[in-house]
């Protein structure tokens, strides 16, 4: 088993401030790369191994396409997801899998109620049951499913890490992060997850977040289609008002969250940052990842406050504001 993440090797990445009192603090480790692929700082331990969670999405996602699956647009950027389940979203998936000439039937994530309260609220009155097809990974599943069908693997044990689509997928995660996966455990949605450092992490998003369209190597090209795909479609990737939508639409930056507090983002001028959360909380993940590429001169001190200014990030206390989750890795010795 690898050496995992612990807390002697955290520092400090942000803090609750309720009526100027800090209530908690988040710690964890960060890594930051500059556009052409350099180190340029790291926070805490980031050759410890994590689990990326669904960070590891877009690599999923490319593995999926360089399998052949016919994925382009908002479908593509759907597979990348971690959708909140309304409806537009799940009309994407069920695009997905009718290509694949598969139902909803076919997904082996669990059912679930959708992320988005709205949409939650209307399925609870219509129907009073979860489904597959609006747990936040079934576009990454149907991208599954499409590849399967396209290579002709049967679909039933589609998660199983000996089935041909895992162990292509785990080649494609390996030769993009440049690492053997040191440990693999099942993700929340059943698929197979791998451990890896923050470092391996950042080095796979920046490949992707950088590639280019025009690129001699045909997995380089696929991984711009699928940045311009997230970027062009934003709503895909989470949903109205959540983080990533949010980062991405006013950023222009390639962001992916995962759970237990783990985050990955690409400027567009290609400066990357991953981190994690020790905690696990993802309440400050976006924040931090901003506060950071604010910090190495990608994102501008008024771009970066404005966003801010829409992420959940108020501390509430009789009905007003009285306080802010602050990220403080951007400010060294705090």
């Amino acid at each position: 088993m690898p050496q995992t993440f612990s807390v002697s090797s955290a520092v400090e990445l942000a803090v609750v401030e309720r009526s100027g009192f800090i209530e908690s603090r988040h710690s964890g480790a960060a890594l930051v790369l500059s556009p052409d692929g350099v180190v340029v700082e790291s926070l805490g331990d980031v050759d410890a191994a994590i689990l990326p969670r669904s960070s590891m999405k877009p690599l999923q996602a490319l593995g999926c396409v360089t399998a052949g699956a016919p994925l382009e647009g908002e479908r593509l950027a759907l597979a990348t997801a971690s959708h909140s389940g309304t409806d537009r979203h799940v009309a994407v998936v069920h695009s997905i899998l009718d290509s694949a000439g598969l139902d909803e039937g076919a997904l082996q994530c669990p059912p679930a109620w959708p992320g988005d309260a709205d949409a939650r609220d209307d399925m609870v009155r219509a129907t009073g049951e979860p489904q597959r097809v609006r747990m936040n990974c079934s576009g990454k599943h149907a991208a599954m499913l499409l590849a399967c069908v396209t290579n002709g693997w049967e679909t039933g044990g589609y998660l199983d890490p000996s089935h041909p689509l895992q162990v292509h997928l785990r080649e494609v995660i390996e030769r993009l992060t440049g690492a053997k996966v040191g440990a693999t455990a099942v993700d929340g949605c059943g698929a197979p997850v791998y451990g890896m450092s923050l470092t391996a992490l950042g080095r796979a998003i920046h490949r992707i977040g950088t590639a280019s369209e025009r690129s001699p190597f045909a997995l380089h090209r696929l991984a711009g289609t699928l940045v311009r795909a997230v970027r062009e479609n934003p709503w895909t990737i989470d949903g109205p008002g959540r983080p990533d939508t949010i980062a991405i639409e006013r950023l222009g930056v390639f962001a992916k969250g995962g759970a237990e507090g783990v985050m990955v983002m690409v400027a567009p001028d290609g400066t990357t940052v991953a981190l994690k959360v020790l905690d696990g909380s993802g309440r400050a993940a976006t924040a931090i990842a901003l506060s950071l590429l604010e910090r190495h001169g990608a994102l501008t001190s008024s771009e970066v406050a404005a966003t801010m200014a829409v992420l959940p990030l108020r501390v509430s206390g009789g009905g007003a504001d009285v306080g802010a989750i602050r990220p403080t890795a951007s400010t060294p010795g705090t």
